[in-house]
């Protein structure tokens, strides 16, 4: 369920593509490697590491060779990532990785001394594929790595290895994080090096009182057995979490002395406080809607609270960046800081006495904070303000004033840019729903090309999806797609496919190449006669201001559903829609969506395709529907959950529903469909299921499935709401 949109870089459609296409996910390749002056920058380019250069692009300078990255008898590393010191003289090299639930983060590191010529592999008396997140000190003589939920640190120039944590267990977990931090929260990498490289802090999370939920995998063996995932689901405590330091040369590790119950509060963020002395972190309570940020203190964990938030609804944690990394400006005497507090995504200065500072203002949302250019006294953000289904850059001044689009008008579309740590260069993506993912390097803030293929929209292209927008009986405007088929003929009534998300992770209704495509069907949609329709409802994150994303608070199943069946009610009155055939079809919290609608609203929609798909709330992690739906402590509090649940309307169902869950979803469990399976049977509600034996959440694993999935799709929705117009 949880699939991050915000930044709109992605959609629920390429979320379930990269799942679908691929089993292994790097989660460690984030951004460009730059090289210190911000011209240059690092890339794998047939098996070497290539330094290359943004103002030439003929240009190519070879810094690892794959002779130098070949161990003595062994073939050459496959390089998977890789990071440069801060003097440039060490590379470490990720390779032999292994998948931990969602993506490879386990594995070999090795480091190579561009002084030296040597290739010395980190951890040898550890595990085959075993470390995580390992890290170069600042000062470049070390490193320290994660392995078997315990942190060590090596010395590089004797090998030497040293255990900074001896308690570590599969339930007491130091340096990484459980299932539901990493699910919700982002959280991987859970440890820092300290500036000075004398210390290094990490989490802690206690996961010992979490109850497992126990997967059963019937394939991999002639017995059955169990495999446990710590999971507590709306309603039971998270697990505990808190703070230390640990000096490298002692091994003593410092607990910070962070306010507040460490069961009943989340911490999702912490970094050093530009100093060797401090930290600063971000505490969430349970229900997630009171910020505090604290500094604390590394050498005795006394904590100062610098900031304090509280909302009505839910706040996010960290700030839309990578969870890695703070925004710190004048020396880290100051930072920035996103909140929704005047009902807009906003940036704020924040001192470290707690004096705040509106930066951005205006009836628009920061999509997502680029870079900050202190030395031309400029912040780089995304932002829409015209147009909540486009991104574009804009910079403004760091004292504020009025925001100038550096983004040029010509290119409708979603944009990306990766600016270079000078400020004067950017790798800059471009799609848009009719037009093919382009790359180029330019110049900023003028915004030039430099080099890479020119930013060109594809004026010829065929049958472009067409934006609309939509206004329901109760007054909410929503965006949405729609494909028309090849041939349309404004006389034929055609059957019309919604495809569906419409919870808060998620938002279907971008200008960015890939929407408008069911990667799903096995042919094309517009050519065989399908309408293709998909809408934004209340509470996705489109940057519509935080009334529009928070109006779902303790609505999900509720808000989003009305708003989507009524705004299929408006798209129902176009005259070359047919309503005899109207389908309905997501994956996930789509999924849900897809139950609700076919049970709340069958007299719309005629035919469903629902997978894995939350049906009883009170199933779900509590992160994240906590986070949405409240704590239900109580039978008052538990209704909201009940009310929203799929479940709760089973015994309505009218039309056709395939439903669809690998049995090894560790996100969302495969109870669900056995819950929702038993309703329909009491009520003698007739569907179709597949069931993925021992397939995750993605449904991806195993020979055969992603094909077999495609066609079980594609013949289902063809029998069921016949294609061509009539």
């Amino acid at each position: 369920m949880n699939i991050k949109f915000y930044r709109m870089a992605g959609t629920t459609l390429l979320f379930l593509l990269l799942l679908l296409t691929r089993s292994i996910v790097n989660a460690q390749f984030t951004k460009t490697h730059w090289a210190t002056d911000g011209y240059q920058y690092y890339r794998i380019d047939a098996d070497q590491l290539v330094e290359l250069d943004t103002r030439d692009s003929a240009k190519k300078t070879v810094l690892l060779t794959k002779d130098m990255i070949t161990p003595a008898g062994k073939q050459p590393l496959r390089v998977e990532n890789f990071f440069i010191s801060d003097d440039g003289q060490k590379v470490l090299i990720f390779t032999n990785s292994k998948r931990v639930w969602r993506y490879n983060t386990r594995g070999d590191y090795w480091v190579y001394d561009l002084a030296g010529k040597t290739l010395k592999q980190l951890g040898t008396a550890r595990p085959t594929s075993s470390l995580m997140f390992a890290k170069l000190s600042p000062d470049g003589s070390k490193a320290a790595y994660v392995s078997e939920h315990n942190v060590y640190m090596q010395d590089l120039a004797t090998g030497n290895e040293k255990q900074l944590t001896t308690d570590g267990t599969k339930k007491l977990i130091n340096g990484t994080f459980d299932w539901v931090y990493e699910e919700e929260f982002d959280c991987r990498d859970g440890f820092r090096w300290s500036p000075d490289s004398k210390a290094i802090a990490y989490w802690q999370i206690d996961a010992s009182k979490i109850k497992n939920y126990e997967m059963l995998n019937t394939t991999d063996s002639i017995y059955p057995y169990v495999v446990p995932v710590e999971y507590p689901v709306a309603g039971e405590d998270p697990s505990s979490c808190k703070l230390g330091v640990v000096d490298v040369s002692t091994a003593k590790t410092t607990w910070m002395n962070v306010p507040g119950d460490a069961i009943q509060h989340y911490i999702p963020r912490m970094e050093w406080a530009k100093n060797a002395n401090q930290l600063i972190l971000q505490q969430l309570n349970r229900e997630q809607n009171d910020s505090k940020l604290f500094l604390a203190n590394a050498s005795d964990g006394t904590a100062a609270l610098i900031h304090d938030e509280q909302a009505k609804a839910w706040i996010d944690a960290g700030d839309g960046r990578d969870p890695i990394g703070w925004n710190w400006l004048n020396k880290g005497k100051s930072f920035l800081w996103l909140s929704e507090k005047d009902g807009w995504r906003h940036m704020y200065k924040i001192d470290l006495d707690g004096k705040e500072t509106l930066i951005t203002k205006g009836n628009y949302d920061v999509i997502d904070l680029t870079l900050i250019d202190e030395p031309a006294g400029y912040i780089y953000f995304m932002a829409s303000p015209d147009n909540a289904t486009q991104k574009y850059l804009y910079r403004i001044k760091i004292k504020g004033g009025n925001a100038e689009r550096v983004t040029p008008a010509d290119q409708p579309g979603t944009h990306e840019y990766e600016i270079s740590p000078n400020g004067k260069i950017a790798l800059h993506s471009f799609s848009n729903i009719y037009t093919q993912h382009l790359s180029e390097v330019v110049s900023l803030p003028d915004n030039k090309h430099i080099s890479g293929k020119l930013i060109k929209l594809n004026e010829t292209a065929k049958n472009k999806p067409e934006f609309f927008k939509v206004k329901t009986v109760d007054g909410i405007e929503m965006d949405g797609w729609m494909v028309k088929p090849t041939n349309f003929d404004p006389n034929k009534k055609y059957p019309v496919v919604f495809y569906v998300y419409s919870e808060p992770a998620g938002a279907t209704v971008t200008d960015s190449w890939g929407s408008g495509r069911n990667f799903l069907y096995t042919g094309n949609m517009a050519e065989d006669g399908y309408i293709y329709v998909s809408l934004d409802n209340r509470g996705t994150p489109a940057p519509k201001g935080a009334d529009w994303r928070k109006s779902i608070y303790k609505n999900i199943g509720l808000v989003n559903i009305e708003d989507q069946a009524m705004g299929a009610k408006e798209v129902l009155k176009w005259p070359f829609i047919d309503s005899t055939r109207v389908a309905v079809w997501g994956w996930s919290g789509g999924g849900s969506c897809t139950l609700n609608l076919m049970f709340q609203h069958p007299e719309i929609y005629k035919t469903g395709i629902a997978i894995a798909a939350v049906g009883w709330q009170l199933t779900y992690d509590n992160i994240y529907q906590e986070r949405y739906m409240g704590v239900p402590i109580d039978d008052a509090s538990r209704q909201v959950f009940i009310k929203g649940s799929p479940i709760t309307y089973a015994k309505n169902l009218k039309g056709n529903l395939l439903y669809i869950h690998g049995t090894g979803d560790d996100n969302v469990h495969y109870k669900n469909a056995e819950m929702l399976i038993n309703e329909l049977v009491k009520y003698n509600r007739q569907f179709e299921l597949m069931s993925f034996p021992n397939r995750s959440h993605g449904i991806f694993e195993g020979p055969g499935t992603t094909t077999y999935l495609r066609t079980l799709y594609t013949k289902y929705l063809k029998e069921h709401c016949p294609p061509g117009g009539r």
